[in-house]
């Protein structure tokens, strides 16, 4: 067998050697190497390369959600089931005493204001807890109101943020009677 090998392999070598001159011999073999260097690139490396780019713009456009079927709720559907407020079908209004207050003001000329406000409640039983504590509820609305300027209470964005502060302060003294909103009934400044 080792015999029959033998003249396989020198035969072998003299077809290589007759077809080819031994100076053509290494530069074929390195462009071959060159050659199949690029193939890699193009046929192998770019598509992959291509496939994961387009996978990542699915991504990020959110196109890629879609096509597997993931559902996400939208941000404003995440925000009201998260924080939906209890719905309340029978509100119980408190009305407090009018509140005439001297606005804080930088020349000698004297601003005041006139407030009525109604308290929202859930319940007809907190009332009497809030006729307990109404004048500490004044006094806190009169500390606030005092300090406020007349710019400070001017356009639809002054007095949103003057329930907010009036909410946030009454319920700090009503607690754990929870007051739902702030009602002005009158508002005059002069």
């Amino acid at each position: 067998m080792a015999e029959k090998e033998k003249p396989k392999e020198e035969e072998k070598e003299e077809k290589e050697g007759e077809e080819k001159p031994e100076g053509e011999g290494a530069p074929e073999e390195g462009g071959k190497k060159k050659f199949a260097g690029k193939k890699l690139i193009i046929f192998i490396v770019l598509p992959i390369l291509l496939l994961v780019g387009a996978g990542a713009g699915l991504y990020f456009s959110g196109m890629l959600d879609s096509m597997l079927g993931i559902e996400h709720p939208a941000e404003g559907e995440e925000a009201a089931e998260s924080e939906e407020p209890k719905k309340i079908e029978n509100f119980v209004f408190y009305d407090l005493p009018e509140i005439i207050v001297n606005l804080s003001a930088s020349g000698r000329k004297n601003t005041f204001m006139k407030i009525s406000v109604s308290l929202q409640l859930e319940k007809q039983e907190e009332v009497a807890e809030l006729e307990k504590i109404t004048p500490r509820i004044v006094d806190k609305f009169q500390v606030y109101l005092r300090g406020l300027q007349v710019e400070d209470l001017q356009g639809s964005a002054g007095i949103y943020r003057l329930r907010e502060e009036l909410l946030a302060r009454v319920n700090v003294v009503t607690q754990p009677v929870k007051i739902h909103d702030i009602l002005f009934k009158e508002i005059l400044i002069q």
